[in-house]
C-alpha cells in the first residue's frame, strides 16, 4: 500500500515538474504582456482581472515577470545542481579509488573551501566577479561541489572493497573501466537523489544573491531580484514582493517532494 501511494506521489510531482519545465521553457510564449515593457501610467496598479498579479513600480506586468522569471531562475539553477554534482561526483570517486595524494588533494582544497561560511563566501566571490547571473552560478557552485565530492568519495570508499571489484580487476580491467562501469552504477542513485534535493536549495540560493544585488541585474526577470526591487514597498504594494515569493515556494517545495520520493523509492 505505502509503495502503491509514494508511486503515485511520485507521478503527481513528475506532472507538476513537467509543467514548471514546460512554463520555464516557453516562457516568453506564455506571457499575456511583454514582460519588459513599462507603461507608467498603470505603475503599481493592484491585482485585477486585467492584471492578476497587478503591475510594478513601471507598469511591468508581474504575471509575465513571474513567468518570465521561472525562465531564469529555474534554468539556473539547474545549471548549476548539474555541474556541482557532475564536478564533485567526478572528483570524489577518483579520490576514493585511486587514494594516495590524489585524495589527500582533493580532500584539502575541499576543506579550503568548507573552512568558510558557506554564502558569505559566495558573496565575496560573486562581488569579486562584478555581479551578475553567470558570477553567481561560479561563486555557488565554487562552495557547492564539495558535498557531492564528499559523499561520492564516501561511497567508492565502501563499493572498492566489494567482491566484484576485486573480480573486475582480475579480469584486466583498468582504473578508469572500474570507476565507469562498476562503482558509477552503484553510487549513482544517491547523487542522483541529492542532487535533486539540492535543487530546491540551489534556487533559494541563487535568488538569495540576486536580492543583495549579486545576481541577476535589471531589468532580467528573476525572483530574487524582483523580491529586492519591490521590499521598499512592502506595505504599500505587498503583491510586487508577494508573486514572486509564491511562486519560489511552490517551486521549491515541489522539487523538495520530488526528491524526497525518489528517495523513498530508491
Amino acid at each position: 500500500m505505502r509503495t502503491k501511494k509514494t508511486k503515485i506521489k511520485f507521478i503527481i510531482l513528475l506532472i507538476l515538474v513537467g509543467i514548471l519545465l514546460f512554463t520555464a521553457a516557453f516562457a516568453k510564449h506564455l506571457t499575456p504582456y511583454d514582460p519588459y515593457e513599462q507603461e507608467l501610467a498603470n505603475a503599481l496598479a493592484k491585482p485585477s482581472a486585467q492584471h492578476l498579479f497587478g503591475t510594478d513600480r513601471y507598469g511591468r506586468d508581474m504575471l509575465s515577470r513571474v513567468i518570465l522569471g521561472a525562465q531564469t531562475t529555474v534554468f539556473s539553477a539547474l545549471a548549476l545542481v548539474l555541474i556541482i554534482s557532475v564536478t564533485g561526483t567526478i572528483l570524489g570517486m577518483i579520490g576514493g579509488y585511486f587514494g594516495g595524494k590524489i585524495d589527500d588533494l582533493i580532500m584539502r582544497i575541499s576543506d579550503l573551501f568548507l573552512a568558510f561560511p558557506g554564502m558569505v563566501f559566495a558573496i565575496a566571490v560573486a562581488g569579486v566577479l562584478s555581479g551578475g547571473l553567470k558570477s553567481a552560478v561560479i561563486a555557488l557552485a565554487c562552495i557547492s561541489w564539495t558535498k557531492f565530492a564528499r559523499l561520492a568519495r564516501s561511497q567508492t570508499l565502501t563499493v572498492k572493497e566489494m567482491p566484484y571489484i576485486a573480480a573486475a580487476k582480475l579480469s584486466g580491467c583498468n582504473g578508469m573501466q572500474i570507476l565507469l562501469r562498476h562503482i558509477f552504477p552503484n553510487i549513482a542513485g544517491t547523487m542522483i537523489v541529492t542532487a535533486m534535493l539540492d535543487i530546491g536549495t540551489m534556487i533559494m540560493e541563487l535568488a538569495g544573491l540576486s536580492f543583495l544585488g549579486l545576481g541577476a541585474t535589471p531589468p532580467m526577470a528573476e525572483w530574487g531580484s524582483m523580491m529586492s526591487n519591490g521590499r521598499s514597498m512592502l506595505q504599500t504594494c505587498p503583491w510586487i514582493v508577494i508573486a514572486p515569493g509564491i511562486a519560489m515556494f511552490v517551486t521549491v517545495a515541489i522539487f523538495n517532494l520530488l526528491g524526497d520520493t525518489v528517495r523513498d523509492m530508491i
